[in-house]
């Protein structure tokens, strides 16, 4: 049975950002998931996982200036090592969290770009290279241009193919439903032909990026397609609810953690 991990920095705004942990637990989820936690302290975050028994199943490594707009650093030249120190920071709250994945951001380029497609190559290679002496595995998500127009990686394709070329075990990918029903659609056949190298997966409802099984896909049947194709890794409910959190749990239910 699929596990889901609860995304704290969309579901459960409701409570201040440590207090997701708790309501996450409360909820039934065994797992979370979140963009950044670097406002935080890592022993922080490490004792709400602690206290609630749950486990860390992603985050992504700093991106830059956030607010101000970057989307990631990977394929900027010219920021190369401030990625490189990015990469330490994220593996001190990975020891801290426990956390067994990272994802890298692309940052905003022209996918066409030379000098940016090299730049990307060579920050993919030195993270995988760094995050394997951990035993980690580090994780990259095309996304779709409607929700972030100008980023690097807006290609499933071309993120398989970057992999396969550099054959590194712990490069994989991380299959967002949403914008793959965005940008190729597919979603299926998709899973099915990408499972080999999927590294994280994550679910949200298309268009509107609300609750699973509330809109146009088929969203149970991709449940059990993912269970029978044998992923044994997390589901990230990267997704806003309508209203409140737990008002929008419905989905939920039959994968929840039963209370003793």
């Amino acid at each position: 049975m699929p596990v889901f991990a609860a995304n704290l920095t969309m579901m459960f705004n409701e409570w201040q950002f440590l207090d997701r942990f708790d309501a996450a637990a409360e909820a039934g989820f065994t797992a979370v998931e979140y963009l950044f936690p670097y406002e935080f302290a890592p022993e922080a975050i490490a004792e709400r996982l602690e206290r609630n028994g749950l486990t860390q199943a992603l985050f992504n490594m700093p991106p830059g200036d956030w607010n101000g707009g970057e989307r990631g650093l990977a394929a900027l030249p010219d920021r190369f090592e401030e990625m490189k120190s990015n990469v330490e920071n994220a593996l001190d709250y990975a020891e801290a969290t426990g956390v067994k994945r990272l994802h890298l951001m692309a940052g905003l380029a022209k996918p066409d770009d030379e000098t940016a497609i090299r730049a990307y190559r060579r920050s993919v290679e030195y993270c995988a290279a760094r995050l394997a002496e951990k035993e980690l595995d580090l994780v990259l998500e095309p996304i779709n241009g409607r929700n972030m127009p100008g980023y690097f990686l807006n290609d499933f394709n071309r993120a398989r193919a970057l992999i396969g070329e550099l054959g590194r075990p712990n490069l994989k990918l991380q299959f967002d439903i949403y914008h793959r029903q965005i940008m190729h659609g597919d979603v299926a056949i998709a899973l099915r032909e990408m499972m080999p190298i999927i590294g994280h997966i994550q679910t949200a409802s298309v268009p509107s990026r609300q609750e699973p099984c509330s809109e146009e896909l088929n969203d149970a049947f991709l449940f059990a397609e993912i269970d029978r194709l044998g992923y044994e890794g997390f589901i990230g409910c990267e997704y806003i609810p309508r209203n409140h959190t737990l008002d929008g749990l419905g989905w939920f239910a039959p994968f929840k953690r039963i209370k003793g």
